[in-house]
């Protein structure tokens, strides 16, 4: 049984959500979001202030969609009234990030710096030269694009040098010793 499938979403103030066939379509003040959800398995519906995610199947698979379209939705709901936020660290000498607009040029020792075009949606800032700051209101797109930059130079455990997410913990190796 999902228990987080149970809960109702609350919907504030300001936020319209609208349900068609097998579509969810949440409008906020930052914009506008759908997200399909498998209409067989489950059935969504709007009482009020209140969204409630229900399952047609009774087996594992349908209570793991209820809980999974249910907090998707109130991912949704989040994303278009306060956004999300990815923070990201580049750590090694000489690794810097640039915000041109919707380009990031991220140089990492290269032989040429790396220009990474963000999907719309998403906005980049870089505070510092080595940190990185994407902003948007799915939360999804966002990890995914974290995810991808971070793919560039992931953190190597010998040294610490690369890409990681601000918080990130790298387990880090012992070297090579000399035994005499």
């Amino acid at each position: 049984m999902s228990r987080i499938g149970k809960k109702p979403i609350d919907i504030p103030s300001g936020i319209k959500v609208t349900v068609n066939a097998n579509k969810v379509i949440v409008e906020g003040p930052k914009g506008k979001l759908e997200h399909a959800f498998p209409a067989h398995s489950v059935k969504v519906r709007t009482e009020g202030t209140r969204a409630i995610v229900e399952r047609s199947l009774s087996d594992e698979k349908g209570s793991a969609l209820q809980g999974l379209t249910r907090t998707l939705i109130a991912n949704l709901i989040k994303g278009v009234r306060d956004g999300y936020e990815k923070q990201l660290e580049i750590k090694g000498v000489g690794y810097k990030a640039q915000a041109q607009g919707n380009v990031l040029q991220i140089t990492l020792g290269f032989s040429h710096p790396i220009k990474y075009e963000l999907p719309m949606g998403i906005s980049v800032a870089t505070p510092k030269p080595t940190q990185i700051v994407l902003k948007g209101i799915d939360k999804v797109k966002i990890g995914e694009v974290a995810a991808h930059i971070r793919n560039y130079l992931r953190p190597e455990p010998y040294t610490g040098k690369g890409i990681m997410y601000t918080g990130e913990r790298v387990r880090r190796k012992a070297g090579k010793t000399v035994v005499k």
